[in-house]
């Protein structure tokens, strides 16, 4: 087993935890009675007049409750096993061993009386927890984790019935079975690991997911997530796989894409996941980015934010300033980062809904001659101006066809060489600036098309700058 140092509480939701607790109960600290639901609410309703009998021996229902004397000699005599014995006693300073025998003590005929071959309150499920935890430690020795949950899935009639016992003869308080199966459980690997595991509430590195009534064992790696910025310094790279148009990726590939199942070879997912993924011992990744710019277009100054989402890794400690030195290296000239920080799911919503403005730098041709006044002019006229914009044709098969209002901040740096027109622009999230010179057929509206009469054609787009430093500052 690889055991990593534990780690700073995480206050950040995360949706991983609640699959993992679906059905499931684990140890806490107050010890909550679970919650039992009762079709019946009179005792002559639910007990129509026949005693529980366990192999001879009836449950007196008159009997007083625990810890009295006379509570803890029944709970004996109906057979009660050592672990309930301690968990319905409310003697939490003695074992259940203990308890028993100071009950002998008192009375030395309980002793003869006790034959009992099944738990009433457990059906002896505290004998399965050496089995269970020789399976846990099978499954989890080679993984590095920091924190762990333990989740046991218990029949409800098992539950029903030790509640119903447990709520008439045990001490206020008493410990549900799930919550004292699951703290035998962790003591019990605390003790076969000679360690003492961190073990959560929630958001845990790993959750351990137990079938009480088959045994099995079930474990699942909670994902990490990185936080970084990319440059894309290639205008031939996507930022997310792309599947192969023919096969969609499936069948092991085609001959279109060579056996890849990939439309590209290359994509910023995986120029940045690939080497985290290996490094951590990975199933697969998925990123998460702060908008997405197209094929052909770079993004430089700080980069584009990004999470990086590394699923069921084994791993769990990479060395980050390494791993980030790989990237680069086998990443360049095609995209570059500066730092990869662990961060929270919640982050990727955040940065999914941001709305920074962002700048670019555009260049393009211009099909007439025209005076270099009327050009500079006509592009300073849209400087401050709203656009409308419907929906360009290039993604409309993956975008709801609509008109959307982005503004235009500032346009700045006109440069004009001979046909070629080169100018810098700050514009509202959103905006498609390639739409604002060419007007796709004039579906952006105003537009350098528009203003100059002529037809314009892209030659290439540069991202500047994501200016949401502003956006967070303003936050």
């Amino acid at each position: 087993m690889t055991k990593s140092s534990p780690k700073d509480s995480e206050k950040e939701g995360d949706d991983w935890h609640q699959f993992s607790n679906a059905g499931y109960s684990s140890a806490s600290a107050d010890f909550d009675n679970e919650e039992i639901t009762e079709q019946h609410t009179s005792e002559e309703e639910w007990f129509d007049g026949d005693d529980f009998e366990f192999e001879g021996k009836t449950i007196d229902w008159n009997s007083p409750p625990c810890p009295t004397p006379l509570g803890i000699a029944h709970m004996i005599k109906i057979g009660t096993c050592n672990h309930c014995l301690k968990r319905v006693s409310g003697k939490k300073e003695m074992s259940g061993t203990e308890i028993r025998n100071e009950a002998y003590t008192r009375d030395i005929s309980l002793e003869s009386s006790f034959n009992q071959v099944l738990c009433p309150l457990c059906e002896n499920l505290f004998d399965d927890v050496d089995n269970i935890v020789e399976r846990i430690i099978e499954k989890i020795d080679n993984l590095e984790y920091s924190t762990v949950q333990i989740g046991i899935h218990l029949p409800k009639d098992l539950i029903q019935e030790s509640h119903e016992i447990t709520s008439r003869h045990g001490a206020s308080q008493s410990m549900p079975l799930k919550n004292s199966m699951v703290l035998a459980i962790q003591n019990k690997i605390n003790h076969n690991l000679g360690t003492d595991i961190n073990f959560v509430k929630d958001r845990p590195d790993i959750m351990v997911l137990v079938d009480g009534l088959t045994l099995r064992v079930d474990v699942d790696i909670r994902p990490i997530y990185f936080y970084g910025r990319y440059r894309k310094l290639s205008r031939e790279i996507p930022q997310t796989r792309w599947p192969c148009r023919t096969c969609k990726g499936r069948y092991n590939g085609c001959d279109s894409c060579q056996g890849t199942g990939l439309q590209y070879i290359d994509s910023v997912q995986d120029l940045v996941g690939e080497p985290l993924r290996h490094t951590l011992n990975g199933k697969d990744t998925s990123f998460h980015g702060m908008g997405r710019e197209d094929i052909d277009v770079r993004m430089l100054g700080t980069g584009r934010p990004f999470v990086i989402e590394i699923k069921k890794p084994m791993n769990r400690l990479p060395e980050m300033s390494e791993v980030v030195n790989e990237i680069n290296k086998n990443a360049a000239g095609k995209i570059e980062i500066d730092d990869l920080k662990k961060t929270e799911r919640s982050l990727i919503a955040k940065i999914k809904n941001s709305r920074s403005d962002k700048s670019y730098t555009i260049r393009f041709k211009i099909s007439e001659e025209i005076e270099e006044e009327i050009i500079i002019k006509s592009i300073s006229d849209l400087s401050g101006i709203e656009l409308n914009q419907e929906t360009p044709r290039r993604v409309s098969h993956r975008r709801a066809d609509k008109i959307r209002k982005r503004k235009i901040i500032e346009i700045n740096d006109i440069i004009i060489d001979g046909n070629e027109i080169q100018f810098s622009v700050r514009a509202e999230a959103g905006t498609y600036i390639k739409e604002l010179v060419h007007s796709d057929e004039g579906r952006t509206n105003p537009s350098v098309s528009g203003k100059l009469g002529i037809d314009c054609e892209i030659m290439w787009l540069d991202v500047n700058q994501i200016h949401d430093d502003e956006e967070n500052r303003d936050n």
